[in-house]
């Protein structure tokens, strides 16, 4: 079952990291074609978020808290699931479609909910001006609602069944269509980015409508896969009797957890959005801090969680409560592994890594992914425990948890836009960081209640262990950050150096786990000594 699960993760992390390197590179060139700081940045920030929001309102989170363990449970059928997934598809795919287009008619709404306001007589915030370009732009991204949930109840079909690669590697295709798009833009664009009103039509034309395309050339990339999940998808709307309202029972709460999550988001952007008139770090910054900060977690944690969401869906569905608990206990000291790590190297590197977005100038964005990066560790453990709730088919519990960490998050949001509009981004960071180390206590003491201690004792050493072997890796890491300039001078540089300082740190962070004899380290490290000793 661990080598499956390995190959598994294998294969998601494989498609993980081409995708997130295009990302990144994708975000790296829309930060230089129109900057971090500006209206111009904050208003495509704003209305290229916009989908993720809506859609994560209408279905995201439902979809991997409910779908997957339905889908396993959905396989014991005659028809091995078919009838009931085709169903399942039907009905997301309509509900989602009717929302994309009360979304779209509705941009200029949810542009001014999610800014703050100001006027030509006065106010802090978006202008006429930047509002107008923003819902511009929104116009355009919008429509991205729909095929990101198309996208993502196929791809939750297909983890499900085990296919897993598809759905990592199709995301590479959208960035190679937004950057497609985004060096076209530069050939065009003749204004100043940081002015709203610069830009024309055909401007906002090419820069978000090849961002949606790629949007919908990574959905449709999926469909053609089915045939390898033995899904033949034929659109049914009979919905009476697959057993639907189960789903829909689990997916209330959900829900709900969502609508908290996006009230303490429209707080965070009406905040970040007063740092606009400015021309401090705000919606920008943060969004491309986040994007480094998902990095790691995108490419370890997702990768390794999805696999180990599907077996512990299936012990839970079997009743194999013994292998559930070595799943959980295993899969946490996996990601801890690599997010101890990535947080030391995130906070020794964040100054390269923000002036590969924006020279050397950094705009603030240094802080920002230092501030992140406290919560990387915590952040995995959330991701992991929630989906053991999701398995065993209570969504009520994480709403609850989701409930206490969005309200910590909105006051110090809050307590960020009262102070020095310069510190407003990084007091967002910062907030974020501590309601998600909040949020993982609470989950472990709650998984504790559900099902036991499920071998805290030995969790603890190896968390212990990870510990103990960063410090040495920190060391070293700031001793070499000591003897470089201070300001790179090129992208190049900035590259180099973050990944010399990720690969010594990561080398002697791992050395010191081997000597400690931690069982996650030897795991990783058993393939090459059995391919030294082949050699040999």
């Amino acid at each position: 079952m661990t080598n499956q699960i390995g190959r598994s993760s294998v294969l998601l992390a494989s498609g993980t990291v081409v995708s997130r390197i295009l990302g990144f590179v994708s975000a790296v060139v829309l930060a230089r074609t129109v900057g971090l700081i500006g209206s111009g940045a904050d208003a495509f920030a704003l209305a290229n978020q916009l989908p993720n929001n809506v859609y994560a309102i209408v279905a995201g989170g439902v979809l991997s808290a409910v779908f997957v363990p339905q889908i396993i449970n959905a396989q014991l059928h005659t028809d091995g699931g078919e009838k009931f997934i085709n169903r399942l598809l039907t009905l997301g795919m309509s509900v989602v479609l009717v929302v994309t287009v009360i979304a779209v008619a509705a941009a200029p709404f949810l542009v001014g909910v999610y800014t703050q306001h100001a006027t030509d007589a006065g106010g802090v915030g978006f202008g006429p001006a930047e509002l107008g370009l923003a819902t511009a732009f929104a116009w355009w991204c919008l429509p991205q609602v729909f095929f990101y949930a198309a996208y993502s109840l196929v791809g939750e079909v297909l983890n499900a069944k085990g296919v897993f690669g598809p759905f990592t590697w199709a995301p590479a295709l959208n960035n190679v269509v937004a950057i497609a798009g985004m060096l076209c833009f530069t050939q065009r664009f003749t204004g100043s980015v940081s002015v709203a009103t610069d830009w024309d039509a055909t401007e906002v034309a090419i820069l978000a409508g090849t961002a949606t395309l790629g949007v919908v050339v990574q959905a449709l990339a999926l469909f053609g896969f089915l045939g390898r999940a033995s899904i033949r998808f034929r659109p049914d709307f009979r919905f009476r009797g697959v057993g639907l309202g189960a789903t829909t029972k689990l997916a209330a709460w959900t829900f709900g957890m969502i609508v908290v999550t996006q009230i303490a988001g429209i707080v965070q952007s009406n905040i970040a959005s007063l740092a606009t008139a400015y021309d401090q770090p705000g919606l920008a910054v943060l969004r491309f801090g986040w994007l480094v900060f998902m990095l790691p977690h995108s490419v370890i944690t997702v990768s390794l969680g999805t696999a180990y969401f599907t077996q512990m869906s299936t012990d839970v569905r079997d009743k194999r409560w013994d292998r559930l608990g070595s799943d959980i206990r295993e899969s946490l000291a996996r990601i801890s592994m690599f997010m101890v790590i990535s947080a030391g190297v995130l906070w020794l590197t964040a100054t390269f890594v923000a002036s590969v977005f924006a020279g050397e100038a950094g705009n603030g964005m240094a802080a920002v992914i230092a501030l992140f990066a406290i919560g990387l560790v915590p952040f995995g453990v959330v991701f992991v425990l929630q989906r053991i709730f999701y398995a065993l088919e209570d969504t009520r519990t994480p709403f609850f948890i989701q409930l206490v960490q969005s309200t910590i998050f909105t006051i110090g949001a809050v307590w960020a836009g009262a102070g020095p509009v310069s510190q407003i981004a990084n007091g967002i960071a910062l907030s974020m960081s501590v309601s998600i180390v909040v949020q993982s206590i609470l989950m472990v003491i709650f998984v504790r209640r559900r099902l036991g201690r499920l071998g805290g004792k030995s969790l603890g050493v190896a968390f212990a262990q990870f510990v103990i072997a960063v410090v040495p890796a920190l060391g070293v890491g700031f001793i070499i950050r000591a003897s470089l300039p201070a300001a790179p001078a090129s992208i190049e540089l900035s590259i180099l150096w973050s990944v010399v300082l990720a690969g010594v740190m990561g080398a002697v962070y791992l050395s010191v786990l081997v000597m400690l004899r931690n069982k996650s380290a030897h795991d990783l490290v058993a393939p090459l000594r059995r391919l030294g000793n082949k050699r040999t």
